[in-house]
């Protein structure tokens, strides 16, 4: 559901969030997920006239970068985990992290 409204340019009635999963879900299941998604903080509701619109909270590279914080926070070694990231790293990634590290440290 968060990958509708991260492509979407405009929030997004449940309706067309509906619409655009494919229309299996029912309306009520959609409204029940979006609604929890809200609770959770993960988007925001606007109310549009007599119906609610749908945002993400957040873009995708900040859900993301959270989401691999959090995952880093439940192991018990995270230096170890970081190594065997850098060793699946395509080598333009590998770059791109060397020089956002070297950015931070210039910046910090």
């Amino acid at each position: 559901m968060l990958a509708v409204l991260w492509a979407a340019d405009r929030p997004l009635p449940p309706g067309e969030v509906r619409e655009a999963l494919g229309g299996d879900l029912a309306y009520t299941t959609v409204m029940t997920i979006l609604n929890r998604l809200d609770a959770k903080g993960l988007v925001t509701r606007v109310s549009e006239g007599r119906v609610f619109v749908y945002q993400p909270a957040q873009s995708t590279a900040e859900f993301t970068a959270r989401r691999m914080r959090g995952l880093l926070e439940q192991v018990d070694d995270p230096a170890t985990v970081l190594a065997r990231f850098l060793d699946i790293l395509e080598p333009d990634e590998e770059q791109t992290l060397r020089d956002l590290l070297d950015r931070a440290r210039r910046e910090g």
